[in-house]
C-alpha cells in the first residue's frame, strides 16, 4: 500500500504546473522526503507527446552537427557456437522490440518541438552473411573487418529502427552476431540486459515455447518525462550549485604533448593500446586501496590524473567519468540511454603527496555520487564553455572503471554465447583509459585520437602508467612530482 501511495504521490507531482511542482518539492524536502527515493511512475497519459531525455537531446544535437559520424554507435559482437535456430533468433529480436519501446523509437520535429515517436509495432531483420565455408578459413582479421564495416554503417535518427542485426556464418555451428545501435536509444549498460533477455527468449522459442519475462514497470519515455519534471522543479538548481562551485568557470582544455596540432574539427578516428597489469601489481593495488580506505576506482583515478598532471604540467586536471545512472529499480532492466557523465576535477601542487591527493579524489568522488543525477548536458549549458568542434566541452580525457561480467551464457540446447572483443577505430575523446577489474587483476586499454597521437607515443604513455602505479604502491607518501614514471633505459 505504501508503494502505491508513493507512486500516486509522484504521479500527482508530475501533473502539477511548474510553480506548484516547485512548492510541492519544497514541502517534501521540509518533511525529510526526497523525490529521488520515490518510484518513477507510468505517467505518459498526461502528456500529448513524449519529450527526449536530456542525454537524448544532446545526441540529437551531435547527430545534426555531423550525421556522417559513427562515433556514437553502440556496437556489440557475440560469438555463437553450437547449433543455431535462426528462426528462433529472429522471433527473439521481434519479442525484444515488443518489450522495449526504445527499440522502436525514432525522433521527429513536431509542433511541440523535438519528440520521441514510438512505433506501435516494429521488426528488425536478422541479416545472414557467409564469410567462409568453415571457421578455419575465416581469419581473425576478416572477422574484425566485417564487424568494423558493419558498425560504421550510419543511422537516420528520424527512421526506425535504430538497431541493426547482422549474423555472420563462419561454419555450420559457428556464427558471429553483430548488434549495432545508436547511442540515443541505448548505452553500454543496456547491452548485458539485451543479451541476457535475448538468450532467455531464444531458449524458449527454440524449444517451441512462448517465453515470459517479468513485466517492465516503466518504459524509457516514462523516465524521460519524470527526469524533466523533477529537474525543472528545483533538483537541477540544487545539484548545479554543487557542480559550479566544484568546477568553477576556468578554461578546461587539457593539452597533452601530441604528435600533431589539434585539428579544427574532430574526425573521431581512433585506435587502442591494450595494457595488462601483472598479477602482483594488481594485488598490491587492491591492498593499497584497502589500506587507504578507498575503492580501486578512486585509487586508479587518482593515479591516472597524476599521469595527466605530469604529462601536461597543468595544475587543474579534469577527467570525464561515466556513471550508469541506474540506481532505481525501475531502470535496471530497461534498454535505454541512462548513462551520465561526471567531471572529476583534481588540483595539484608539487608538494602534495600521493596519499594527500588520494584523499582529495575520494572526497570529490563521494560528493559527486551525492550529485550524480544532474545531466551532463545541463552542466555544459550552465557553465557555457567556449564551444569548439576540435574537442569535447569541459573535459578531453575519459576514465572508465568497470568490473568484468559473467562468463559465456549457454542455452539448454547447448548454444554458447560469448562477448567478442575487437579493435574499434573510433575515439570520442583525445584519450580514454578503460579499466576492467576482475578476480585475476586489472586489464586496461588506452583509446586515443589518431589525429593527435601516434602509436609510439601511446605505447610510451602506457609504460609510464604502469611504472607510475608501481611507484605509488611502493611509497604512496612520496610527493606526486617525485613519483618515478621512467623505465631504466629512460
Amino acid at each position: 500500500m505504501a508503494q502505491m501511495d508513493n507512486t500516486s504521490l509522484v504521479q500527482r507531482f508530475i501533473r502539477l504546473p511548474l510553480a506548484q511542482r516547485q512548492a510541492f518539492l519544497e514541502k517534501l524536502t521540509s518533511k525529510g522526503m526526497s523525490l529521488a527515493n520515490l518510484p518513477i511512475p507510468v505517467c505518459r497519459d498526461a502528456f500529448a507527446q513524449l519529450p527526449l531525455s536530456y542525454a537524448q537531446q544532446r545526441q540529437w544535437f551531435l547527430w545534426q552537427l555531423d550525421p556522417t559520424s559513427s562515433a556514437y554507435h553502440v556496437p556489440c559482437a557475440l560469438r555463437l557456437q553450437g547449433a543455431l535456430d535462426i528462426d528462433a533468433l529472429q522471433r527473439s529480436f521481434d519479442a525484444l522490440l515488443v518489450r522495449h519501446e526504445t527499440l522502436r523509437t525514432c525522433f521527429v520535429e513536431s509542433s511541440d518541438g523535438l519528440v520521441q515517436q514510438v512505433q506501435a509495432s516494429g521488426s528488425v531483420q536478422v541479416t545472414l552473411e557467409v564469410i567462409a565455408a568453415s571457421a578455419q578459413q575465416a581469419t581473425a582479421a576478416e572477422i574484425e573487418t566485417f564487424i568494423e564495416t558493419e558498425t560504421q554503417q550510419l543511422f537516420d535518427l528520424q527512421r526506425c529502427p535504430l538497431l541493426r542485426v547482422k549474423l555472420l556464418r563462419l561454419g555450420a555451428h559457428d556464427h558471429v552476431l553483430v548488434l549495432t545501435q545508436h547511442h540515443i536509444i541505448c548505452d553500454a549498460a543496456s547491452m548485458p540486459v539485451m543479451v541476457d533477455e535475448l538468450v532467455q527468449l531464444y531458449a524458449g522459442f527454440s524449444q517451441g515455447q512462448a517465453p515470459e519475462l517479468p513485466a517492465l514497470p516503466i518504459q524509457y519515455g516514462d523516465y524521460a518525462i519524470w527526469q524533466r519534471q523533477w529537474m525543472e522543479a528545483g533538483e537541477k538548481d540544487r545539484q548545479l550549485a554543487y557542480w559550479t562551485r566544484h568546477l568553477g568557470h576556468e578554461p578546461a582544455t587539457l593539452e597533452l604533448p601530441s604528435d600533431r596540432p589539434r585539428p579544427a574539427q574532430q574526425s573521431f578516428r581512433g585506435a587502442r593500446q591494450d595494457i595488462r597489469l601483472d598479477t602482483r601489481l594488481g594485488l598490491q593495488l587492491h591492498a593499497l586501496a584497502r589500506q587507504e580506505n578507498v575503492t580501486p576506482f578512486m585509487l586508479l583515478l587518482a593515479a591516472f590524473q597524476t599521469l595527466l598532471y605530469r604529462y601536461s604540467g597543468q595544475e587543474s586536471i579534469r577527467v570525464g567519468v561515466p556513471v550508469a545512472n541506474r540506481n532505481r529499480v525501475e531502470t535496471r532492466q530497461l534498454i535505454g540511454f541512462f548513462v551520465n557523465t561526471q567531471v572529476m576535477q583534481t588540483r595539484f601542487d608539487d608538494g602534495s603527496t600521493f596519499r594527500q591527493l588520494l584523499a582529495q579524489v575520494k572526497r570529490h568522488a563521494l560528493d559527486a555520487q551525492a550529485h550524480q543525477d544532474l545531466p551532463f548536458e545541463q552542466l555544459v549549458e550552465a557553465l557555457q564553455p567556449e564551444r569548439s568542434l576540435s574537442h569535447s566541452p569541459l573535459f578531453q580525457v575519459m576514465f572508465n572503471h568497470r568490473r568484468s561480467q559473467a562468463g559465456p551464457l549457454v542455452t539448454p540446447q547447448g548454444l554458447q554465447v560469448q562477448a567478442l572483443d575487437w579493435q574499434a577505430h573510433t575515439a570520442q575523446f583525445d584519450l580514454s583509459l578503460d579499466v576492467l577489474e576482475s578476480a585475476q587483476g586489472f586489464d586496461c586499454s588506452l583509446s586515443y585520437a589518431t589525429d593527435l597521437f601516434d602509436a609510439a607515443r601511446i605505447e610510451r604513455l602506457a609504460r609510464h602508467w604502469q611504472n607510475l602505479l608501481a611507484a605509488i604502491v611502493a611509497d604512496p607518501a612520496q610527493p606526486v612530482a617525485e613519483l618515478s614514471m621512467l623505465d631504466a633505459q629512460e
